[in-house]
């Protein structure tokens, strides 16, 4: 391979998969580019990548950035979930743009938001009929759409669809914004599911490590190739709640699992546009959705994957919800 087939632009790496996605390829040997506001310089070094000043609502920056480059990550959300509307396509316009320019792959972390119900009878395959029930969900439909049409004019498209995240740092995610609170010790863990209810989850740095390995295959996939991943299925709509009980108790801890009171988020809602959103999709934990990763397995011959306790740890020790040292917790519990 050439420079420019090892060097990628990532959209979105001071968040949850766009970082984990850079730090991954980092390591991989890459030369990774991030694009970030409200940068001092036109671009500095950090943290082993190449940072620059530069907005993925602006299409110079994002041509400017992308140029010479084989791989784009489009891994950037309007913060907070404000304005998806009107902010989500023309950002991706944008790395389109860049992607046709310069003959590159793009890669999206999908979601199941374009999917309805009408899909979840049975496991989740990519092919599934997108019917939606959510605004977000119709902006994801035709999301995909346009990058489909990409992919017939010169850029190459991979979407890598997960469950919901969860990993060592905040973000627009349930693990830290609903069943916990980052920077508290573990006291209460709010579980959003019913009762009985299944449900996915996917820990970012696995997310990040199957995106990197299918950018390794990239040659080999089709010009559009989407990939379903199966993460952690919580069988029960609690498994996920316990396995955070589990740790804390480790650490000296005795959190409660109680039910989200969806009653706060509806009146929260009505001041706070994340709770409105977070709102909104409590459709995916009513029913269980499941997702089938056949296609993936038979492209990698496997699915990269954490134990579940060991990744609840990483990502409550990121969050800051243990003691800043393992023995601290039991040397308290024990005392």
């Amino acid at each position: 391979m050439n420079g420019k087939d090892r060097t990628a632009l990532v959209l979105g790496a001071s968040g949850g998969i766009g970082g984990e996605v850079a730090r991954q390829l980092r390591d991989a040997g890459w030369t990774v580019k991030a694009l970030q506001r409200g940068l001092a310089a036109a671009h500095e070094r950090r943290d082993g990548l190449l940072w620059l000043r530069g907005d993925a609502l602006n299409a110079a920056d994002v041509a400017e950035a992308a140029c010479g480059c084989g791989v784009i990550v489009h891994a950037v959300n309007p913060p907070g979930y404000r304005d998806w509307d009107r902010l989500v396509l023309p950002m991706l316009g944008n790395s389109i743009a860049a992607a046709q320019t310069e003959g590159a792959t793009l890669v999206l972390p999908g979601t199941v938001y374009n999917f309805g119900p009408d899909a979840f009878h049975a496991p989740l395959r990519e092919d599934a009929p997108q019917h939606p029930v959510t605004r977000k969900g119709a902006i994801r439909v035709q999301m995909e759409a346009q990058l489909r049409a990409a992919s017939e004019h010169g850029a190459r498209v991979v979407i890598v669809r997960a469950g919901d995240f969860f990993g060592p740092r905040a973000g627009n995610n349930w693990f830290s914004q609903g069943l916990v609170k980052p920077g508290q010790p573990v006291t209460t863990i709010s579980n959003p599911a019913a009762p009985g209810v299944g449900h996915q989850w996917a820990y970012l740095p696995d997310v990040a490590r199957t995106m990197v390995a299918l950018l390794a295959r990239r040659d080999t996939l089709p010009a559009f190739a989407s990939f379903h991943m199966a993460g952690h299925w919580d069988a029960t709509g609690r498994q996920m709640a316990e396995a955070i009980q589990r740790v804390a108790a480790r650490h000296g801890a005795a959190p409660r699992i109680a039910a989200l009171p969806w009653w706060l988020l509806n009146v929260a809602g009505l001041f706070v546009t994340t709770f409105r959103e977070m709102r909104e999709m409590r459709y995916l934990w009513r029913q269980p959705v499941r997702m089938d990763n056949a296609r993936l397995v038979a492209t990698l011959g496997h699915e990269p994957h954490t134990p579940l306790d060991e990744a609840v740890e990483t990502a409550l020790r990121g969050l800051g919800c243990l003691p800043a040292h393992p023995a601290a917790g039991m040397a308290a519990a024990n005392g």
